[in-house]
């Protein structure tokens, strides 16, 4: 399962969670250690060479968590867009694209990802844009990829907002029963995600 493409992971872990009472990124994961500890074993798994990149708090598995290559990137608090484009502005390593993944899509599993990153590849080959995809009516670039030519660009911009950044941006859709990207943001997401399992 494991891919030799030099892809990287961006593991953003700077939310307040406050419809769930607090961070969720060091929430126990069901299968072990954190919800953010928990993505980046699957990447690992599926990327074991891969950069990755905490964007806001260090994970407290961190030392777990498969050796080195980790690093964490400061979030300045400022909404996940800021966020982005101070991270871009931190010349991340060279890699063909970044999975942007926020620490509380926690259903991903190495099956799922080495699918869907074999998708955003067939869709983006050489890193140009923005994979995603579009969940009815919204698009949700968030468990997307973010290809490595857009980090100038990203860098650039002084958005608040994800939607108005995507806006900006070059992206390309792609329709995918291998993402998964639930959010758990709510006390009844949390309930559901749990019943799942």
């Amino acid at each position: 399962m494991a891919h030799e493409e030099p892809l990287g992971m961006l593991l953003l872990t700077g939310g307040q969670g406050r419809r769930l009472g607090g961070p969720k990124h060091d929430r126990p994961h069901p299968s072990g250690g954190t919800w953010g500890g928990h993505l980046v074993r699957v990447f690992r798994e599926v990327f074991p060479r891969g950069p990755v990149q905490i964007l806001g708090e260090p994970l407290p598995d961190i030392e777990d968590l498969m050796g080195t290559g980790i690093t964490v990137v400061s979030d300045p608090h400022q909404g996940p867009a800021v966020a982005l484009s101070t991270w871009a502005r931190s010349e991340p390593p060279p890699t063909v694209r970044w999975w942007v993944v926020p620490c509380d899509q926690v259903a991903w599993t190495a099956a799922d990802l080495s699918i869907w990153s074999s998708q955003a590849g067939d869709a983006d080959p050489k890193g140009r844009g923005w994979v995603m995809v579009r969940e009815g009516d919204r698009e949700q670039p968030l468990g997307g990829f973010i290809g490595s030519r857009m980090i100038p660009s990203l860098a650039s911009f002084e958005e608040s907002r994800v939607r108005d950044l995507v806006a900006r941006l070059p992206r390309c859709i792609v329709k995918s029963d291998a993402y998964r990207g639930m959010d758990v943001d709510h006390p009844a997401d949390l309930e559901a995600w749990t019943k799942l399992r």
